[in-house]
């Protein structure tokens, strides 16, 4: 048996790979499945060219952190297209509507009102006092509290 995988070391890549992958699927966490890949490129590798068993394990460690520095660039990259779109605040409401501009349905009374969006009513706070049907801007969030300011156009 040891000789017919001394003789056959793409079978061991091969096998190997298989078992990092299968393990893979068990805990689902991705730490095994860039070597899992890893290892099925080296076992097709060796299985086309003759490389000895240093140039084997060489081979494999280069493969594994390529392939986790290749994921993590395109990761950080998704990450970062994904926050440059907003999806950043995602369940958080008030942080989606920083920006936005409305029309108040109520006047703001020293400094404190609601705002309608949508089908939520959210309480204001502003630096002036604001007649009903005021064009306003979100400008920040304090807890649920919209910090409002008059449109600039």
């Amino acid at each position: 048996m040891i000789a017919t995988l001394l003789a056959n070391p793409h079978i061991v890549w091969l096998s190997l790979g298989g078992l990092l992958l299968a393990a893979e699927m068990l805990g689902g966490n991705g730490y095994l499945l860039w070597s899992g890949v890893a290892a099925l490129v080296t076992g097709l590798l060796v299985w086309v060219l003759p490389l000895g068993w240093e140039s084997q394990g060489a081979l494999f460690a280069v493969l594994t952190l390529l392939a986790v520095w290749l994921w993590w660039r395109w990761l950080a990259r998704r990450v970062s297209r994904q926050s440059n779109t907003g999806s950043g605040a995602l369940n958080q409401r008030g942080q989606q509507l920083v920006g936005q501009r409305f029309t108040l349905d109520a006047p703001v009374v020293n400094g404190r009102g609601h705002l309608r969006v949508g089908d939520s009513s959210w309480p204001v706070r502003a630096e002036d006092d604001l007649s009903a049907g005021t064009r306003i801007e979100v400008t920040a969030v304090e807890g649920i509290t919209l910090h409002i300011k008059i449109q600039n156009n």
